[in-house]
């Protein structure tokens, strides 16, 4: 549910504030996406799939 640019932005004197609040929720899931990115990005492929011993 990414919406595009300037979709809340470009909303003539709408406060930063009240931005935030008419994006909601909506920006939670593509910022855990982009950081499960990162993250996974990062990890080891030799530890994949490994348990603690």
């Amino acid at each position: 549910m990414a919406v595009p640019e300037g979709h809340v932005t470009a909303v003539p004197g709408l406060s930063r504030t009240a931005q935030l609040k008419a994006l909601g929720n909506g920006v939670v899931w593509p910022q855990a996406a982009a950081a499960l990115r990162l993250l996974l990005h990062r990890a080891e492929p030799a530890t994949w799939g490994r348990t603690a011993a």
